[in-house]
């Protein structure tokens, strides 16, 4: 499993900002989804590893 900061809609957005205003505190909001990571040789890992540091960012490859 593996979770990302959701993609919220208008509505959801304004719930939780009220919610923050309530509490006095930030909130984020995660979705999570059920993936399998893909088996990678060296050589993939390494393609995948250099595009991160480029990227400045995790990747995660999984099976389609």
């Amino acid at each position: 499993m593996i979770c990302s900061l959701s993609n919220l809609k208008a509505q959801e957005l304004d719930q939780i900002r009220a919610l923050e205003t309530e509490l006095g505190q930030p909130l984020l909001a995660f979705s999570c989804h059920s993936i399998r990571p893909a088996v990678v040789d060296d050589a993939q890992l390494k393609k995948i590893e250099d595009l991160e540091k480029q990227l400045g960012m995790s990747l995660l490859a999984v099976e389609a």
